[in-house]
């Protein structure tokens, strides 16, 4: 039975990436660590992947993006496009080409990252989405592919061995209802997403909403957590099938900012007016919330910090230059409130 990445990363006491980097002679690893690696490879008689090692010698200039099968709903593409264009901005910017794709091929089904790396196509990925398998994650740490996941955290349960750059959600959630607080509302209504659908993210942004009423001394009310389905008609026809809960609260944080549009259409509709009635409040920052009365007051995702930092780091790794000596790379950058129209002083 041949002799695994997985075999010398148990041995050693350190992480399957650990090994494929010190194989490959990583600047991000130290030099005690790669001998005592390679020694333990070599008493093994461990043959490393030929192919794998041809691509940290040949370069191709070009970066793999993946992005999630939902990157086509509006929902998504609202935000993700502005990602994109940032990243592609970062790259371009080091005369470095991308390749953007899905995680597997519609069709076929095969995996577009095995794809992408046995031809030789790409140096590095960032990888856009959550659902990457384990199968998968090994494949990319074997073939020495320099990798950071971004926006989203996967649902491996091994934080501790992946690089990832993501917005603090928490912290976000937790200062869009800081905000309210600050003008006065007591009664806010959350308006989130199921979690195991929409990602992390949405449950990060609730307890940041739970904790900013906790240290104001307010009981968390569970009537006041609804969840939407991420779009504009779901938040419409939740505030029109509740008329009777919204003439309860002064403010609503709404955790997409297509949902917070929803919200608003809703409560017109029914007699209130936003922000003299009820205040809403939304979380992306997309452009669409500049156009429409009132201009939304959202929380802006730090995209154009993600996407720097994601870039720098692999063009660092591809020119062993690191910028980032810990192992792994592991950032949450802050979000920051944008106030416009739509949220006032409570009456």
């Amino acid at each position: 039975m041949s002799v695994t990445i997985k075999d010398i990363a148990k041995i050693a006491g350190v992480s399957h990436s650990t090994v494929s980097r010190s194989l490959n002679d990583s600047p991000l690893i130290s030099d005690k660590t790669k001998t005592r690696i390679k020694q333990i490879a070599k008493d093994l008689d461990f043959q490393f992947n030929a192919n794998a090692r041809s691509l940290n010698t040949k370069k191709t200039g070009t970066i793999g993006i993946i992005y999630p099968e939902q990157m086509e709903e509006f929902r998504v593409n609202l935000y993700h496009s502005s990602l994109l264009s940032d990243i592609r901005y970062s790259l371009e910017r080091e005369n470095l080409d991308s390749i953007v794709t899905f995680p597997k091929n519609r069709f076929t089904k095969e995996s577009n990252i095995k794809k992408l790396i046995n031809q030789k196509k790409i140096d590095g990925l960032i990888i856009i989405y959550a659902d990457i398998s384990k199968e998968e994650l090994e494949f990319i740490k074997e073939a020495g592919i320099p990798h950071i996941f971004l926006h989203y955290i996967p649902m491996l349960g091994i934080e501790d061995e992946i690089e990832l750059i993501a917005t603090d959600h928490y912290f976000g959630g937790k200062i869009a209802t800081e905000h309210l607080l600050e003008l006065g509302h007591r009664r806010i209504l959350c308006l989130t997403a199921d979690y195991s659908i929409g990602g992390q993210e949405f449950l990060q942004r609730t307890e940041g909403y739970k904790n900013a009423l906790v240290e104001k001394g307010i009981e968390i009310d569970e009537k006041l957590i609804i969840d939407g389905n991420f779009t504009f008609e779901s938040a419409y026809k939740i505030v029109l099938e509740n008329k009777t809960l919204f003439e309860n609260v002064t403010a609503v944080f709404a955790q997409n900012d297509l949902m917070a549009l929803g919200v608003i259409r809703g409560l017109n509709e029914i007699g209130f007016s936003v922000p003299e009635d009820i205040s809403v409040i939304g979380y992306d920052d997309s452009e669409m919330g500049m156009y429409f009365k009132p201009k939304l007051t959202t929380v802006h995702q730090p995209r154009e910090e993600l996407s720097k930092i994601a870039c720098e780091y692999l063009i660092g790794v591809l020119n062993k230059k690191p910028i980032y000596t810990e192992i792994p790379v592991y950032k949450f950058v802050k979000p920051t409130l944008v106030i416009r129209e739509s949220t006032t002083k409570k009456k």
